[in-house]
């Protein structure tokens, strides 16, 4: 059975699942830092962000990094490097942390004023067969509560995030489903 996420069945159509999409938005809202974690700069942004408070020691050890304190105290002064697997589990502790530190900052935003308007662009057909193309409109949803979305996203919880993102996009009615998978979501906080 083809991968669904990436190519939808053998007519060709590409796309996401919405709440992949809208997570990618609501990391690039996240900000912080963009320097590559493989640069010494990006590392020791990074480990400092990481290191500064309780939250972030509870991160790096989430992320499975086992090192001692003299080896993060070596990585932090730039006297030794991390090995790649150990930068990937920094990487990934850093943006599990900015996801938990902003997501109270993103809730309160999106929710304000009514809520957030998001534009859905539907899957991308331009590799299909016109007999098997299906008719699918650009569309505009106002989700009025990112609460379960904001949580999941901020937790990481892939599944949850899904299901709370459904759960909002059943509102554009009955066409729901076609919108399940999408090539990109839009909204701005």
């Amino acid at each position: 059975m083809p991968d669904r996420t990436h190519d939808f069945g053998h007519y060709g159509a590409h796309g996401q699942r919405g709440s992949e999409a809208a997570a990618h938005v609501l990391d690039s809202l996240t900000g912080g830092i963009t320097s590559p974690v493989t640069s010494p700069r990006g590392l020791s942004a990074r480990l400092r962000y990481l290191t500064r408070s309780t939250a972030g020691h509870e991160a790096i050890h989430q992320a499975g990094i086992t090192v001692t304190p003299r080896t993060l105290k070596a990585w932090l002064t730039g006297k030794q490097r991390p090995n790649k697997a150990n930068l990937t589990k920094i990487d990934t502790a850093y943006r599990a942390l900015r996801r938990r530190n902003v997501a109270r900052y993103l809730l309160k935003r999106l929710n304000a004023g009514g809520g957030t308007r998001v534009e859905i662009h539907p899957l991308d057909q331009t590799h299909v067969p016109i007999p098997h193309q299906r008719v699918l409109e650009y569309r505009r949803l106002n989700i009025r509560n990112w609460d379960a979305i904001i949580d999941a996203w901020s937790k990481g919880e892939t599944r949850a995030l899904d299901e709370a993102w459904i759960d909002q996009i059943v509102n554009l009615g009955s066409q729901w489903g076609k919108y399940e998978y999408v090539t990109s979501v839009g909204f701005a906080a």
